[in-house]
């Protein structure tokens, strides 16, 4: 049993949950209307919510006026906590961090959003973010939030023809980046530069604003190009905050599609809040003075929801950081943990797979004594990574909230909560509060009962989910709601074990069809990942003459252990133990490392195409974080 060392203090404990959760499923609007007085509003809402899933059709707290960046810093202030750290910077090096109080944080936000007012920037426009992970990022996002300019972040690792794509959908009106960034031995990347390739071919855009990071030599075009320091330098540190209506926009967030072209993901102002501000503050189980830390990139909806808008409408003290857990070696999160006492430690299975491949010593050699509760995003994290995080990094002293949630639902749907004490490697176990998942075959009908397993799809909106997809409200009814009417499916599989947990298989594109068995890829990389030597693993699938899909599985193994036939057999038996055998991998490739995004996400359609034989297929490489891994999957194709 894992015990909760915060238990008399949580803000919700186990015995409290299913009553909780009943009511904000039996009496939704009523629940949600108590919990959407967290934030302040300027004008009370008329309505709490007007939802018809059969015209895509969205709307929560109908007519209330607020603004994201008075809730996130000046109310704050107003209540006597100006003073408090609202921010930390840790930087790529080791010696170099910053903290902003909330007063300090409120100067900065309101001098560039004088900035931008003052190169005619206004409410409802557009505003382009490429930065890494630098101050000026948050403060440029909430500067937007502040005057109601809709911001539009563009991961820092994305080439300049997807900075371009993204701006051209949105048609921004200014960008905001720097000169160049600093990512482990990364120096000068070349982000102003990309930014210059990207706007040739972008004609809405007027004027491109340039933080000085690096000091490292970059072109600057008149009339267009301006320099952030220089602008801000004797500009008012008062700006009054745009009185936003509820469902205002307030960002753009693409994300990838099945059929390959970006999404424009959209997010409104109030509904959006009042879901990122609860899920914070109740799955983090977050108090006052707790230092808080989401490893994430704020290109992401992770960094949006979970490094910014949820923490500081909290009065959060949030870290964000600029460097990667590597370098100068593989101890590093740890020693940020130590440095700034962090209590609550949100990260990805990636970076966890990682860092255990490297084994213990890395993370033994640090305190890490502050920590009381760990967190995983962005896919599904597997047992033995799962294991190693409790016991290694937690030393059994932590829960892990194990978090399943997307782009599109704003915050976080499926979690355990802190003080439960029945934790579950690799499952998400309970639905948050008014969240009904519900569990369908390929033909719509409800798969009842426990155990289940089936397509996850949602039955009622929640405040935080997306309102449209920019400029294609068509495409959003066909991709989320025309497939089972009357629910929004989510394109995960699920399962639903005998005590009422779920389990997210992966997504539904990525089932094989393996001799009539439907195969998640998630399980399967999870039986492989039981093999003591192995590091990682992505399966996908090919065609096969028998089977019509064969299941090819990349593996990597820690470091120091060679391939040979005898550890391929082990992995091979492994599966036919823990999964069965039909689910037998037919190849397994050893390799290195896995094409990934610089933010870790496999890109399983370059895996599937090298796995098919289709090598001069594979589409753009250049945002991958290593592209040269994919010349040795081709080379050693099996």
């Amino acid at each position: 049993m894992i015990r909760y060392k915060d238990i008399n203090k949580a803000h919700i404990i186990t015995e409290q949950y299913s009553k909780l959760y009943n009511e904000s499923i039996n009496n939704n609007e009523n629940f949600w209307s108590k919990v959407s007085k967290r934030i302040h509003w300027f004008k009370n809402w008329d309505k709490v919510s007007d939802v018809d899933y059969s015209k895509a059709k969205i709307k929560w707290f109908e007519n209330g006026k607020l603004n994201v960046s008075y809730n996130c810093i000046d109310r704050h202030i107003e209540n006597g906590h100006g003073d408090d750290i609202a921010l930390i910077w840790e930087g790529n090096d080791i010696l170099e961090d910053k903290q902003f109080t909330y007063k300090e944080l409120l100067d900065e936000v309101s001098k560039f959003s004088n900035v931008l007012k003052s190169n005619n920037i206004v409410k409802g426009d557009r505003v382009c973010i490429y930065m890494q992970m630098i101050p000026e990022l948050a403060i440029a996002m909430l500067a937007c939030s502040r005057i109601g300019a809709v911001h539009s972040i563009v991961f820092g690792a994305f080439s300049s023809d997807s900075l371009r794509d993204r701006i051209n959908d949105s048609r921004c009106r200014a960008v905001v980046t720097q000169d160049t960034g600093v990512r482990g031995l990364k120096k000068d990347i070349p982000m102003k530069e990309n930014v210059d390739k990207a706007i040739i071919d972008c004609p809405s855009i007027e004027k491109v604003f340039v933080v000085n990071r690096t000091s490292s030599k970059i072109k600057m075009k008149i009339n267009r190009d301006l320099w952030w320091h220089e602008e801000m330098l004797n500009i008012s540190s008062d700006c009054k905050p745009e009185w936003m209506d509820s469902e205002d926009p307030l960002f753009i967030l693409y994300t990838s599609g099945s059929t390959g072209t970006p999404k424009g993901v959209l997010h409104t102002t109030g509904g959006y809040l009042v879901y990122a501000s609860y899920t914070h503050e109740v799955v983090f189980d977050y108090q006052d003075k707790d230092i808080y830390w989401c490893t994430a990139d704020i290109g992401w909806i992770t960094g949006h929801s979970y490094i910014i808008y949820g923490p500081l409408s909290n009065k959060a003290t949030t870290l964000m950081f600029e460097g990667v857990p590597n370098y100068p070696d593989f101890s590093r999160f740890w020693q940020i943990v130590d440095k700034h006492k962090v209590n609550i430690f949100y990260t990805a299975p990636t970076a966890l797979r990682a860092l255990m491949k490297e084994g213990n010593e890395f993370v033994k050699k640090t305190d890490r004594k502050s920590l009381k509760l760990l967190g995983s995003v962005g896919e599904t994290i597997k047992e033995p990574e799962w294991k190693w995080y409790y016991e290694v990094v937690g030393e059994k002293k932590c829960p892990i909230v194990d978090t399943w949630w997307q782009t599109e639902t704003g915050g976080i749907m499926i979690t355990p909560l802190p003080s439960m004490d029945n934790f579950k490697p690799g499952s998400a176990a309970k639905p948050f509060f008014g969240i009904e998942p519900i569990i369908l075959d390929p033909n719509g009908n409800e798969v009842k009962g426990n155990p289940a397993e089936g397509l996850l799809a949602i039955k009622k909106s929640w405040p935080g989910q997306m309102r449209t997809l920019y400029g294609n409200h068509k495409r959003f009814f066909d991709n989320y709601f025309s497939q089972f009417k009357g629910y929004y499916f989510t394109g995960d599989g699920v399962k639903r074990d005998k005590d009422g947990d779920y389990w997210i298989t992966g997504r539904v594109d990525d089932v094989l069809n393996v001799s009539g068995h439907r195969l998640g890829t998630a399980e399967i990389e999870g039986a492989i990942g039981q093999h003591k030597d192995v590091a990682e693993a992505a399966v996908v699938g090919y065609p096969h003459d028998l089977k019509g899909q064969g299941v090819y599985a990349y593996v990597t193994l820690m470091t120091g252990v060679e391939s040979n036939e005898i550890i391929e057999k082990e992995i091979k038996f492994k599966v036919r133990e823990i999964i069965g055998p039909h689910a037998y991998p037919d190849k397994i490739q050893f390799s290195s490392g896995l094409p990934k995004t610089r933010s870790g996400k496999i890109m399983r359609r370059i895996l599937r195409k090298i796995s098919e034989g289709e090598i001069n297929s594979l589409g753009d490489i250049s945002t991958l974080s290593d592209p040269s891994i994919v010349e040795s999957l081709v080379k050693n194709r099996k």
